[in-house]
């Protein structure tokens, strides 16, 4: 790897980095408006999702490796997953099977 290699790489994360705190500025933004709570949340959770994925793809070298990404993507999908269908059981611990009363 050459210097100039390396000043490029740099110069990327400092700018990817820069991106990050400008969409966290936002955020800032966002939290003093005078919005309801159902807009808000959307607001934030998108400029969250972009900080997010700005983050993997860049500073964990996502984008540079598709079968990394893909693995992170499927093992994600598969805990949200995994966590959406606990839920139910929860539930039925917290509050006892319907039919058992």
């Amino acid at each position: 790897m050459t210097n100039a290699d390396t000043r490029a790489g740099l110069g990327r994360d400092v700018g990817v980095y820069l991106c990050i705190l400008v969409l966290a500025a936002i955020q800032f933004v966002i939290a003093y408006q005078n919005l309801d709570a159902t807009t808000m949340f959307v607001w934030m959770l998108l400029v969250a999702c972009v900080e997010a994925a700005l983050g993997l793809l860049f500073f964990m070298h996502l984008s540079e490796n598709r079968g990394l990404l893909w693995f992170v993507g499927i093992f994600a999908a598969g805990a949200l997953l995994a966590m959406q269908f606990g839920w139910t059981d929860s539930f039925r611990i917290a509050h006892g099977v319907p039919w058992s009363h």
